[in-house]
């Protein structure tokens, strides 16, 4: 069985979004589940699981569909900064997140969380180490 991917019938018309952007290669519509007032996902055209798997025209048109998304958000609604981050591990079709957001709001004290998280884990510790980085930054490289 073949399943169904949302931003696919969005991008085709079968399914309804608030579009606030387009270009050739990417789509600009509001999230359904926003974070924050102008919550926007900047989806890739063709389905791409991975934002670093497209090609580098469909990178180029999301990123800057991005930009200028962002900046409408930044008059639209004054926010702080625009939080922008990638994800596709639950709908696996690229989509860029556009997040309004300001000190203290809900976005604002998770990231909060996960840097302590980031910062203290016991977990983590050996990746926080000078030779850690080093060896990572060798095999990036080297690949």
């Amino acid at each position: 069985m073949i399943e169904t991917c949302v931003f696919c019938d969005i991008v085709a018309g079968r399914a309804p979004a608030e579009r606030v952007g387009e270009n050739e290669r990417a789509l600009a519509i509001l999230d359904i589940h926003p974070f924050a007032e102008g919550h926007t996902l900047v989806i890739s055209k063709r389905h791409v699981p991975w934002w670093h798997d497209l090609t580098r025209e469909e990178t180029a048109d999301v990123f800057e569909l991005a930009r200028e998304v962002a900046g409408r958000l930044r008059r639209a609604f004054n926010p702080e900064f625009v939080a922008m981050y990638a994800r596709g591990r639950r709908i696996p079709h690229t989509h860029i997140f556009l997040v309004p957001t300001v000190a203290g709001d809900v976005l604002d004290k998770f990231y909060n969380g996960l840097e302590k998280v980031q910062e203290t884990s016991e977990e983590l510790a050996a990746l926080r180490t000078g030779s850690a980085r080093r060896e990572a930054a060798r095999r990036i490289k080297g690949a």
